[in-house]
């Protein structure tokens, strides 16, 4: 396969990703009946699904490892981070406020990983600046 074309896949998949995130987190914040919907459930898991299966399968191609890359490590490092607090936000937080709080966290740390993966290093947007 293509490289440039699981590339893409890739950033459709983060971007959709963080936008359905963005969604349920606004109805588990206004504990909106709609968070319950079926579709809900398992069209994140797909589309979190294919955003991985694309990463690994960059990091495959491109024969780039965690272990010899440290702002690859960051990535995953903040992945789970994100997984955890994106958990409290959707589904653990015991109220709006809390959700809300840890929505926008799960938010701020997914913007950190898209800046590792811009820079390709851990400082992410501060390697920038």
């Amino acid at each position: 396969m293509d490289y440039s074309l699981i590339k893409q896949i890739h950033i459709t998949a983060a971007a959709l990703s963080l936008a359905l995130f963005s969604l349920r987190a606004w109805w588990s914040v206004r504990e909106s009946p709609r968070r319950r919907q079926r579709w809900v459930k398992v069209l994140p898991h797909l589309i979190d699904t294919v955003l991985l299966a694309a990463g690994i399968t960059l990091m495959v191609m491109s024969k780039a490892w965690p272990t010899q890359h440290p702002w690859l490590a960051a990535k995953l490092v903040g992945l789970v981070a994100y997984i955890i607090i994106g958990t409290l936000a959707i589904k653990l937080g015991r109220t709006p406020t809390i959700r809300a709080a840890a929505a926008l966290v799960a938010i701020a740390i997914f913007m950190y990983i898209v800046g590792v993966a811009i820079n390709h290093h851990p400082l992410s947007w501060l390697r920038s600046v």
